[in-house]
């Protein structure tokens, strides 16, 4: 199988902006306009998240890092999930999640290692980064004003290729 492309955040570039929460909410939006997507009876929401961590990768003020889905080799995620909503494509790896499935139990959410899977309450689903499949570059990586946010090959990661990664968002 040919593992999906990841996305991951180089730390110490990572300024806060959260211009990749923004982009990935405007992304999933129905507009896709700003001004439009703001006034949306249900507002779009970020599959990105940005955290404040310090060094041992606690939730605190010491430095930033855009949070996302790792895609998973073997995602819990997906073993969790009861309603069948979660898949994982044979070819890619890519692991995707289909709202009208979702039953709102939350389980992907407790699983998840990263905290990566979001609740939206009103959406009534889980929510998590789909590496915005009809781009060439997701929108949270083409938004970034600092290319804190890189979408590289598998390899290229684990060979430590990406400078400063943070040790709380690897698999």
């Amino acid at each position: 199988m040919e593992r999906v492309k990841e996305i991951v955040c180089r730390v110490d570039r990572c300024l806060a902006c959260r211009a990749c929460e923004i982009a990935c909410a405007l992304e999933h939006s129905r507009s896709h306009d700003l001004s439009r997507a703001i006034r949306e009876e249900m507002r779009p929401l970020p599959r990105v998240r940005v955290l404040l961590i310090d060094e041992q990768g606690r939730k605190v003020r010491a430095r930033s890092l855009a949070l996302q889905c790792r895609h998973c080799e073997e995602p819990a995620c997906l073993a969790a999930c009861i309603a069948g909503g979660i898949r994982q494509e044979e070819e890619t790896g890519r692991v995707t999640f289909d709202a009208q499935r979702c039953v709102g139990c939350w389980s992907c959410i407790m699983v998840c290692p990263f905290g990566a899977v979001v609740r939206s309450t009103g959406h009534g689903c889980a929510l998590k980064c789909d590496l915005c499949p009809e781009r060439d570059t997701p929108a949270c990586v083409a938004a970034c004003p600092v290319r804190a946010l890189v979408l590289v090959e598998p390899e290229e990661e684990e060979a430590g290729c990406v400078e400063e990664t943070s040790a709380y968002h690897r698999k």
